[in-house]
């Protein structure tokens, strides 16, 4: 009976989020922000389709979803493409994490807010929503500068935000506990798991390609891709890795590696959309609306610190690198989505920081909550602007 409940709010889940796209696409909306909103009507805070204890059983799906789309963005990382543009793509995106990381918490720390909590909303702040934005290209089939600087740039921008979150988490830890502060909590620790995490997915990448010269069937290859990221993402679990950090490096070795990895990406493409959906619908269902009145000023100040954080950054770095003009006025609004690293994040801090914990998910997931429905939309506003979306060319 609980395994035919937990697939009839599958069902359901996925059925909400198909009409919802109708609904968008009339309304000229991106199929992710029908997905969430699809979620907040059919979960527990909603109609009730899709119960709370449902949720928790997701959970699965939820990590599975991450994987791919690590995986997907780590295919974007072939080294003759990032010696094209790397030094530009790097150098965007180390200015545009650290702005919103800087302006975040200089604004909390003006509000008075206690050091550990600045920590880790200024670090979880770094952070976008690669998903979002991903789907957001595909779906539009965007195509330009931006849109070529956009896709590495999100890929780096949640490697760095993992670094810079791994090393803030354990200050405030530290100063959350009044111990001393040791190389080994600070700076030994978070480089560990940061290093395991891609000599894990180095490994999963190489084995991966290396097996292809033995499978060459469509179906035995969509099988291989789907046992490499499984392995990935229970691995890192196993192993308290990254996995997003390991699934994005067994992409990038795969890229790297094969001169077919487009085409196996492509298959990667063609099996994943419906874990995409699901995930976004599970992301919506779980957003609770109660909270947002418990989040007050420091929620405001958070989402209006990182976003002006992100889109300057974007902006000076753009300018240092000399880039055009269309990738200096759109890309930072197009790194404004911020979900499941985010929230993930934010999930930890729950157990790192218990005493400061439900305070931080609470101004992440209704931050979560506004990006997410704002974000791909003006993500595509911003590509269409830049001339990168062709109405013709539009999907769904």
């Amino acid at each position: 009976m609980i395994t035919m409940n937990v697939l009839l709010s599958l069902s359901l889940a996925m059925l909400a989020g198909l009409i919802l796209t109708r609904v968008a696409k009339k309304f000229n909306l991106p199929n992710v922000t029908a997905y969430l909103v699809a979620g907040l009507l059919v979960g527990p805070f909603g109609l009730k389709w899709v119960a709370g204890n449902n949720l928790h059983d997701f959970a699965i799906i939820t990590s599975l979803a991450l994987g791919f789309i690590a995986f997907s963005i780590g295919g974007e990382f072939k080294l003759s493409y990032i010696e094209q543009i790397g030094s530009r793509a790097i150098t965007i995106t180390i200015y545009q994490a650290l702005a919103a990381v800087l302006v975040v918490e200089i604004s909390l720390w003006l509000l008075g807010v206690e050091l550990p909590i600045i920590l880790t909303l200024g670090a979880i702040a770094a952070a976008t929503a690669p998903a979002a934005t991903l789907m957001v290209v595909r779906q539009y089939k965007a195509e330009g500068p931006v849109t070529k600087t956009l896709l590495p740039v999100v890929a780096l921008d949640d490697a760095l935000g993992l670094i810079i979150f791994s090393l803030s988490i354990a200050l405030a830890k530290t100063l959350a506990s009044n111990a001393t502060l040791t190389v080994e909590s600070v700076v030994i620790q978070p480089l560990k798991e940061i290093i395991f995490s891609l000599l894990t997915g180095s490994v999963l990448g190489l084995l991966l390609a290396l097996s292809m010269r033995f499978f060459r069937s469509r179906a035995n290859r969509i099988s291989l891709v789907i046992t490499a990221v499984v392995a990935g993402v229970a691995l890192s679990e196993k192993w308290a890795l990254s996995s997003l950090l390991v699934c994005m490096m067994i992409g990038a070795i795969l890229v790297n590696f094969r001169d077919d990895a487009e085409k196996i990406l492509n298959l990667s493409d063609q099996w994943t959309p419906p874990i995409f959906m699901l995930f976004f619908v599970i992301s919506g269902a779980e957003l609770d609306l109660s909270v947002l009145p418990t989040v007050g000023l420091i929620g405001v100040v958070y989402i209006l610190a990182r976003s002006l954080g992100k889109y300057f950054g974007t902006y000076f770095g753009s300018t240092v690198v000399k880039a055009n003009d269309n990738i200096k006025k759109y890309l930072g609004f197009t790194l404004l989505p911020q979900a499941g690293v985010a929230v993930g994040m934010a999930q930890m801090a729950m157990t790192q920081l218990p005493q400061y914990g439900k305070g931080i998910r609470a101004v992440v997931l209704s931050a979560t909550l506004i990006y997410e429905l704002v974000g791909p939309v003006i993500t595509k506003i911003a590509l269409t602007k830049a001339g990168e979306i062709k109405q013709q060319k539009v999907s769904g």
